[in-house]
């Protein structure tokens, strides 16, 4: 490990945490944006990202160049969030929160078994090109990844075009009235279910572009893959303030700076227990903050 008063260590540092709060962020965000219309914590949001990366792997293998697999692994998430929301939550729409967690769990669980059905439930390899494995060696003890820099540059593209969509268009103003206050909205006119389509369809793309680069660090995919991530999302969510777009980004690139500093600074015998520590820190974190840190609490009505 570098020494800690080198400044190359801190950008070392640096460069980690802005690469992973990137992928952690756009998972984050596809959760969120469900939670604020549906007040869903869908956990079939990680088979999602499974099912995009499949989608990726089946058309590399038809020998389609990558940016073409990388916009069908996208509409392909795209499409089954939308199905999902068509066939599996808009029945219980308005069903008490335990419904549609369960029914969450049950879609995770559908969705996973199907995979393994078709593909087995061992890893396959997933082959990436050059362009996103390749590693830089600007000098030094630097080294800067290809995939952090296509992971922060993906995630300001995308999360930019979000924040413009939901600030300077009439579906993205509807998203958010009906995110503030379904019922008000509802009297003014917004089709809740059109929104809720649209923040499954967008979420999922998200959960799609994530996938790529998830996949591109780990280097095999499998049917279980969609846990983890999902589970990252969620602390991310809960980091930044569970239902709120922004919150989920800072979320994201807080648990990302986090694991990435324990990880440089930890010594060698304690570093297994990263996760251990980062969700020690998160329990500390709600103990100050129980609505995140941009979140707050709603008040109960009686």
């Amino acid at each position: 490990m570098q020494a800690l008063s080198s400044p190359e260590f801190w950008i070392q540092q640096l460069i980690n945490a802005l690469g992973l709060g990137s992928q952690y962020a756009l998972m984050a965000v596809g959760l969120a944006m469900v939670f604020g219309v549906m007040r869903l914590i869908n956990f079939a949001h990680g088979t999602v990202m499974m099912a995009s990366a499949y989608i990726g792997l089946l058309l590399l293998q038809r020998g389609m160049p990558f940016p073409l697999v990388a916009l069908g692994a996208l509409a392909g998430a795209a499409a089954l969030g939308v199905l999902m929301e068509r066939i599996a939550y808009r029945p219980v729409r308005g069903a008490p929160d335990v419904v549609l967690l369960l029914n969450s769990f049950a879609v995770a669980v559908l969705l996973e078994n199907v995979a393994i059905l078709l593909f087995s439930p061992r890893s396959r390899p997933f082959p990436m090109p050059e362009v996103l494995t390749r590693v830089f060696h600007p000098g030094g003890n630097l080294f800067l990844p290809s995939i952090h820099l296509w992971a922060l540059g993906g995630a300001l593209l995308a999360l930019g075009g979000l924040g413009l969509f939901v600030t300077r268009t009439r579906l993205g103003l509807a998203m958010r009235a009906a995110a503030e206050n379904p019922t008000a909205a509802q009297l003014l006119g917004i089709e809740i279910g059109k929104v809720t389509v649209l923040a499954f369809a967008i979420g999922s793309a998200m959960a799609g572009l994530a996938v790529l680069f998830w996949t591109a660090h780990v280097g095999t995919i499998n049917p279980g893959m969609g846990f983890e991530p999902v589970l990252k999302a969620f602390v991310a969510c809960v980091i930044g303030g569970f239902g709120t777009i922004p919150g989920a980004v800072l979320g994201g690139y807080l648990l990302g700076a986090l694991e990435i500093a324990l990880q440089g600074l930890l010594p060698a015998g304690v570093v297994g227990y990263r996760d251990a520590l980062v969700y020690g820190i998160l329990i500390l974190i709600l103990l100050v903050r129980p609505g995140g840190v941009l979140g707050y609490l709603e008040a109960e009505r009686v």
